[in-house]
């Protein structure tokens, strides 16, 4: 289905209600720039370090989309692990993994009370943003402690940059690309509104530091286009 979510007044913040998971692939793809090749790259270098039986878990899951192209490209047979809070999102997912034939245990729970056992690889697209700073610090860490040794967390999120003329800059830029796919003025401005003080972005050097503080011994972007970034960090 196509994005239509905020061409009506938003009357609330932004969540992952029916409303938006109905249409979350098409939002995907037009409002995250490059999404496919973004997701294409993290299976690409996730695939290097996944053996037979390994555990893979996904954070902030969605419509399972990343999971199910891991699955499809990686020559391993994998545990793949689905979480997400939003019941909504997770009914797609099953949908869709029935449909392609992927085998995935999704869970509806908030990720802070997920037991990351026996984790060889972590996944998280644009979901940490969506956590208060202090809780997403203290996630970071849980992830880091049930990796096990060799492990790696491949996270993709919005950045800003400390530089104001150039954090607007990247603004305008982006606004730029969201109205090529084809979303008004309104829209845009009513997206922006609903996920203010929802999504808290931080800095690149701010996401890599958050990684190294956790204890992982080596943290790098793959992947930048202006505000969005990909990392992937390794527990040596």
């Amino acid at each position: 289905m196509i994005d239509k979510v905020f061409e009506k007044s938003i009357t609330k913040q932004f969540e992952f209600d029916e409303e938006v998971a109905s249409v979350f692939d098409d939002m995907l793809n037009r409002s995250v720039p490059y999404y496919k090749e973004m997701q294409r790259l993290s299976i690409n270098f996730a695939c290097n370090y996944l053996k037979d039986e390994d555990y893979v878990y996904d954070l902030g899951c969605s419509t399972a989309s990343t999971l199910i192209e891991l699955s499809k490209h990686c020559q391993a047979k994998l545990n793949l692990i689905g979480i997400d809070n939003s019941e909504a999102m997770l009914n797609r997912a099953r949908k869709k993994a029935k449909a392609f034939g992927v085998d995935i245990t999704l869970i509806n729970d908030d990720l802070h009370n997920i037991d990351y056992t026996n984790a060889k690889l972590i996944l998280s697209n644009y979901t940490l943003q969506f956590i208060r700073p202090l809780q997403r610090e203290k996630l970071v860490k849980k992830i880091y402690d049930s990796l096990q040794s060799g492990g790696i967390f491949i996270f993709s999120e919005k950045v800003i940059s400390s530089d104001s003329t150039l954090n607007k800059q990247s603004i305008d830029e982006y606004y730029e690309f969201k109205k090529s796919q084809g979303y008004s003025e309104f829209e845009i401005s009513q997206k922006r509104e609903a996920l203010e003080n929802v999504l808290i972005p931080y800095t690149q050097d701010e996401n890599i530091k958050m990684i190294l503080d956790a204890g992982f011994s080596h943290c790098e972007t793959i992947f930048k286009w202006v505000n969005f970034a990909t990392f992937i960090a390794i527990k040596k």
